[in-house]
């Protein structure tokens, strides 16, 4: 179960940057998307401290926040229309290769 949390709380990590980049523009909405963004780190934090009951610390952490920084690097390119470069590319290959390790360690 605790593979599990932490997948949510990796997902949830993905987000807040989200709800933030919305809510930097000038709309009505920008304050329901700063309250997503808060949500969305509550969540994320207390679903991470649930799979470091059972997940080693520094796993647990490393996987969390790969999770939210390639979530976060492809909706930045698929959503935002972020650069597509083949070295961003490889860089994120990069993060993910160093999180299916600290899985497999």
């Amino acid at each position: 179960m605790a593979w599990t949390y932490l997948i949510l709380a990796g997902l949830c990590e993905i987000g807040w940057p989200i709800g933030l980049k919305l809510g930097g523009v000038d709309s009505l909405q920008r304050m329901l998307w700063i309250v997503f963004a808060i949500a969305c780190m509550a969540v994320s934090g207390f679903l991470l401290l649930l799979a470091q009951r059972e997940i080693p610390m520094g796993t647990a952490y490393a996987t969390w926040t790969g999770i939210g920084a390639v979530g976060a690097f492809l909706a930045g390119i698929f959503v935002f229309g972020d650069a597509n470069t083949a070295m961003r590319w490889a860089s994120v290959c990069l993060i993910t290769a160093g999180i299916i390790g600290l899985k497999l360690a």
